[in-house]
């Protein structure tokens, strides 16, 4: 069996100390110092390992960003203010990086802070692939998945609205930090966690409008998505195009099939011929959309959701149903099937996912009035101007940044252990 989620690399970053030196001047600020290095290095390695659990993860980024936002404002100020929120400098890839791309770097805690916001946004979307493709997913397994899809998205939503206008030194075009890639996850992780909605609806058997009306607004977001990413260097996106057109597709073919059902149940059989006829050429289209994907390269791990049986169940599903339609129709209804697709005009009253709201976790309790008043910025070395010094600067600025190893989710080779071949159940 195949996964099911396509996941870009999660972004790399160079060892940062916070080791300050002189300025540093009292044992509360070098404590500090101490932690906010330890912390971050804890949280680094966790986020490569997506088999952690929550807990364990969420309790670890809490312990630096609690560390971090005190760089940004200091505990007396309030503000984005901090006397040394410009003393360090760190240096990031993006998720979309290319080989060959410099890694982008600023002397701004602000940029660690939305950097680490989105490694950790990505650890969330792929702790909930690696749930997902266990042999069997349980009910709560698939509550942890939707919860973790809707972190995730919050957290994007967060960085968009709330952190990336607070960065001074603004080039975001073509990063992780461009609108259209953080409006790109935003809907791609919503569109996710709604899938596990609907997976659910179709193994409990909801009605046919419910899970129509759930299949096309996730057809839309993953067609926001890829909408988002369109105007962008295909270099970097086009990959994660083809995958979100794949979903896109898939979906529409789901909602049209459901919704032919749906028409068939009330005596509308030629409508019901229309949509199933449109099923099948968005499943068609789905098909080319999965071979292109794993044609094109790209950020990202290829693969293969076609293969997975939620969607192998589709084609001959839409095709029994249509056959289905079309015998009752010479047999007993003899309507006209209409030129016209009837229009998807479903509105889902229940099972919508929308971004869970994410908060910064409270500055560390670290951070009293003598731990900012013992950094000494008068004590900060004067930077040297000569020509050995800028060249070393320049070559520490462009050094490579290794990928970060992340460690892989096992994939069953086991379909689920279901009806539907839902990705939950």
């Amino acid at each position: 069996m195949s996964h099911w989620f396509h996941r870009n690399p999660l972004k790399a970053t160079a060892k940062v100390s916070f080791d300050l030196k002189m300025v540093a001047s009292n044992t509360a600020a070098r404590q500090l110092t101490s932690d906010a290095t330890n912390k971050r290095n804890k949280l680094l390695d966790m986020l490569a390992d997506p088999n952690l659990s929550v807990s364990i993860v969420e309790e670890a980024a809490n312990q630096y960003l609690s560390l971090l936002v005190g760089f940004i404002h200091g505990p007396e100020t309030g503000t984005d203010s901090s006397k040394i929120r410009h003393a360090l400098k760190f240096k990031w890839t993006d998720s979309l990086q290319l080989k060959g791309e410099q890694p982008a770097f600023q002397a701004d805690a602000q940029f660690e802070l939305i950097c680490m916001l989105t490694n950790l946004a990505l650890w969330y979307t792929k702790h909930a692939a690696k749930l997902s493709a266990s042999e069997k997913v349980g009910m709560e397994d698939a509550k942890e998945v939707h919860k973790c899809l809707r972190i995730a998205a919050g957290i994007f939503k967060e960085v968009k609205e709330n952190q990336l206008q607070k960065l001074i030194q603004k080039d975001n075009i073509g990063t992780d930090f461009d609108d259209r890639v953080v409006d790109a996850y935003v809907n791609q992780c919503s569109a996710e966690a709604q899938e596990v909605t609907m997976a659910r609806a179709i193994e409990l058997e909801h009605s046919h409008s419910i899970v129509a009306s759930l299949a096309s607004d996730t057809a839309r977001m993953f067609k926001t998505a890829e909408l988002a990413l369109s105007t962008m260097d295909d270099r970097k996106v086009l990959k994660w195009r083809k995958y979100l057109t794949f979903k896109y597709c898939c979906y529409q073919a789901y909602a049209y099939s459901y919704h032919g059902e749906g028409l068939l149940k009330v005596d509308k059989c030629g409508e019901a011929i229309a949509c199933l006829r449109e099923a099948v050429k968005f499943y068609q289209k789905a098909e080319v959309a999965a071979a292109e994907y794993n044609k094109t390269t790209g950020p990202g791990m290829t693969v293969r959701p076609e293969q997975h049986l939620f969607f192998r169940k589709l084609g001959p599903h839409v095709r029994m149903t249509l056959e289905k339609c079309e015998r009752e129709n010479g047999f007993i209804y003899h309507q006209n099937v209409p030129s016209e697709i009837p229009e998807l005009e479903l509105k889902p009253t229940f099972g919508l996912a929308a971004p869970e709201n994410y908060q910064l976790p409270e500055i560390n309790k670290l951070w009293t009035p003598e731990a900012y008043k013992g950094f000494d910025l008068t004590k900060m070395g004067v930077k040297s101007e000569s020509e050995e010094s800028k060249k070393a600067e320049e070559k520490e600025d462009k050094a490579p940044v290794q990928p970060v190893k992340e460690q892989p989710i096992y994939q069953s080779e086991k379909d689920p252990n279901n009806s539907s071949g839902c990705v939950v159940s």
